[in-house]
């Protein structure tokens, strides 16, 4: 099995941090729809995993509950 590896830089934004995605590993994904990238740690593998899920559209009622 081949292994890839992808590099990217850490980019200040005010008081965070921020980096990019790349696209090869967003290629299941359906580009018209928004999505939230989860950050997990594996402490026992030591090792960090991206995953992926659409955004939720809050309806109308959360919207108003809110206020």
């Amino acid at each position: 099995m081949h292994s890839v590896e992808f590099k990217r830089k850490l980019y200040k934004r005010g008081s965070s941090f921020e980096t990019t995605i790349p696209m090869p590993l967003l290629f299941a994904l359906d580009k018209d729809k928004k999505h939230n990238v989860i950050f997990a740690f594996d402490p026992e593998a030591n090792k960090w995993y991206l995953k992926f899920e659409p955004t939720k559209k809050p309806s109308i009622e959360e919207k108003i509950s809110k206020e």
